[in-house]
């Protein structure tokens, strides 16, 4: 059953966590002690993790099933983290307790920093090992936000720096949901006003048949590569679109699609799209290109959502009802189970 464009997921997510190298044991929310808590920074043997899925993933129980070692797959080597919806993020071969509620986690373009939406709503950021938590902005009442990422632009279009524009760009891009109506909205990392993201076709200059893309029903931005681009889905279309105003306002149409994500170089996009009842991994260029187009999971029995790429753009991560799964970014081999843990990949730069 396909799990893409589905928000508010609750899932009860517990995770046991006796620290190892690759490998924790995992016990069930009945072995869970409810009152254990630790610091953050830390992992506490026995703690209790509550919280909800992060939004457009499929529900799960938390616990593998007895006897089965719960795989962490997460290391310093692979960059690959989880966030699982609670307040337990996987990362480096254990678990972090960040002391609060972590969904949608996204990292920093220089890895130090992580933003995601906090036990209240409203957007965080901390440090890796979950201390300095602050509030970044605040939800208001009646709005819900989810998926933030980092938008930066450290080169221009032709590869240089960028001088003078990388503040303009520093800013955290999310979606906002109020009365069941989709946007994406945008707010400076260093803090400030929110406001929302404009998706506008400037090509054709004053040409009124240009077509323009839509303005709600947006969602899942990534902002990746370095030149600011915007990867977005739209879901009552079932279309993903990348939007990109460094020089001038330009929408591009990928096709259909959802839960996008840009390479690292913003020559490539990962989306997922259904196909035969399960929902698959394509990418193509983001070029105009669409013969470029590639099925990475053909041969799917499972769903593969809420892909991510590796910083060196060879691997693809993505969630499954099983935990996640990595892929070579060129459709050379097929999945491979990497982790147990539910929950959605993110690389740390």
């Amino acid at each position: 059953m396909s799990v893409r464009n589905r928000f508010g997921s609750a899932a009860a997510i517990a995770l046991m966590t006796t620290v190892s190298a690759v490998l924790l044991s995992a016990c069930g929310p009945d072995n869970a002690d409810p009152g254990a808590t630790a610091a953050p920074g830390t992992s506490a043997p026995g703690a209790a993790a509550s919280g909800t899925a992060a939004p457009g993933g499929a529900t799960h129980s938390g616990s593998p099933a007895p006897g089965r070692k719960e795989v962490n797959g997460t290391t310093v080597a692979n960059h690959l983290t989880i966030s699982t919806g609670t307040r337990n993020v996987a990362m480096n071969g254990t678990i972090v307790d960040f002391g609060s509620v972590v969904r949608d986690l996204a990292w920093s373009p220089d890895g130090k920093k992580v933003v995601f939406v906090g036990d209240s709503g409203d957007l965080m950021t901390a440090n890796p090992d979950g201390t300095g938590k602050a509030t970044l902005a605040k939800h208001p009442d009646g709005e819900e936000w989810s998926h933030p990422t980092w938008q930066h632009a450290d080169k221009g279009p032709s590869g240089g720096a960028v001088p003078n524009e990388t503040e303009r760009y520093n800013n955290i891009v999310f979606t906002a949901k109020k009365a069941g109506v989709l946007r994406l909205a945008k707010v400076p990392a260093k803090g400030g006003g929110v406001e929302d993201v404009t998706p506008s076709n400037s090509e054709g200059g004053d040409n009124a048949n240009v077509p323009q893309p839509p303005q709600t029903g947006n969602t899942w931005a990534n902002a990746g590569g370095g030149h600011a681009e915007i990867a977005y889905a739209n879901t009552p279309t079932n279309e993903v679109y990348i939007y990109d105003d460094y020089l001038r306002a330009s929408t591009q149409d990928l096709g259909k699609g959802s839960q996008p994500a840009l390479s690292p170089d913003g020559g490539q996009i990962v989306f997922v799209r259904a196909v035969n009842g399960h929902d698959h991994l394509f990418t193509r260029s983001t070029d105009h290109d669409r013969k470029a187009e590639k099925d990475l999971t053909p041969s799917a029995t499972t769903d593969f959502t809420e892909p991510a790429w590796s910083p060196d753009g060879k691997t693809v991560a993505a969630r499954t009802p099983d935990g996640i799964d990595t892929v070579p970014a060129d459709g050379s081999a097929a999945p491979t189970q990497v982790s147990t843990i539910p929950g959605l990949p993110v690389y740390r730069p």
